[in-house]
């Protein structure tokens, strides 16, 4: 059973309505990662997770399982359950978020162990400070292919360094540095979104291309682009809703999120409760002693709401992943047994 547990809780993502753009602005300083979350199910939760934490991943249909201490204390932004985040920021911060790419082709099974693609994430924000540790991760671990999420990541931290990591015919992909002209992703292979993008430049015309990803790549890099080169004293998280709001989807946007790595902040709003939330690292303890803390997303709320978290239950976990699947049953249907073992994961986890 929990052999096909993430094969199923994944294949969820199978919708057109999965959209997402992401981007990095590194400016006089402002370290700023924005995120828009396009799906059809806007259950959700923000998560605090804690360090010196002992975790074993979840068993895939390919490969060993791979067992760790968390290293580091994050913030995550969970729809299917504590520990399978789909993005998030730690507090050293480091950024990683995940989009949709048909594309991908994970590697095949080899002797290094295999995690689902939302474990992939927590794993990354347990162990890495740094864009470079989480590539040099490839060596350790890989994500299963068998019955897979098609993803790709963007992945950023306060270094300033930004890189989008994709698998493309069973290889890592990454992009950082020179080979980065532009840090933002949305739902195309990040080589080809640049080239097109480029055409677009050099013929001095506005796209029309007719492929909705493509076209919010251009948005996206045109504002990051405008930000950088202007005198703009717009606050850089604020600029950053504004890509996001450019770039929105409508009712599939669920929410929009914006990391300050400099300042260790996150803000975020949802398509329901359109007022920003700010929660601070500074205001929680990750030691694992502590209690990890949750907020559910959709509830009212309007600046610093850090002190308003709840301590985490099984219970508020099991309700979570309950709607979530429910929300998505028009896709799929979710047997009870596989929601149980689910919302039940955070219980093989211990404090070291």
């Amino acid at each position: 059973m929990k052999k096909n547990l993430l094969l199923l809780l994944l294949a969820l993502a199978y919708l057109p309505a999965y959209t997402c753009t992401t981007f990095f602005i590194n400016k006089d300083g402002q370290l700023v990662f924005g995120r828009n979350y396009d799906w059809i199910t806007d259950a959700g939760m923000v998560c605090t997770n804690l360090k010196s934490i002992s975790k074993t991943s979840m068993p895939t249909q390919q490969g060993s399982t791979i067992s760790w201490v968390s290293k580091y204390g994050s913030i995550t932004f969970n729809q299917y359950g504590k520990e399978f985040p789909t993005g998030g920021m730690n507090e050293k911060g480091l950024v990683v978020e995940l989009m949709w790419l048909d594309e991908t082709r994970y590697p095949s099974a080899d002797e290094r162990p295999a995690v689902g693609v939302l474990q992939w994430i927590q794993y990354q924000l347990d162990n890495c400070t740094t864009i470079d540790e989480i590539i040099a991760t490839d060596k350790q671990l890989r994500i299963a292919a068998t019955g897979a999420t098609p993803l790709h990541y963007l992945i950023a931290d306060t270094t300033g360094n930004a890189a989008t990591i994709e698998f493309l015919d069973g290889k890592m992909v990454v992009h950082k540095g020179t080979d980065l002209p532009m840090p933002v992703l949305t739902n195309s292979i990040y080589a080809e979104s640049v080239k097109t993008f480029n055409k677009t430049v050099a013929s001095g015309t506005t796209s029309a291309y007719g492929n909705n990803s493509l076209e919010r790549f251009e948005e996206a890099c045109n504002m990051v682009k405008q930000f950088k080169a202007t005198n703009n004293n717009k606050p850089a998280t604020d600029y950053a809703f504004d890509i996001l709001s450019n770039v929105s989807q409508g009712s599939f946007t669920k929410w929009s999120i914006v990391y300050d790595l400099t300042n260790k902040k996150i803000l975020f709003k949802t398509e329901r409760f359109k007022d920003i939330k700010t929660v601070s690292f500074s205001a929680f303890d990750f030691n694992c002693t502590a209690t990890a803390k949750t907020w559910d997303i959709n509830q009212k709320g309007l600046g610093d709401v850090s002190r308003k978290f709840e301590n985490f239950t099984m219970v508020g976990n099991q309700r979570l992943v309950e709607t979530a699947f429910r929300e998505s049953k028009s896709q799929i249907n979710i047997p009870e047994k596989i929601k149980e073992s689910v919302w039940q994961y955070p219980h093989q986890t211990s404090c070291r």
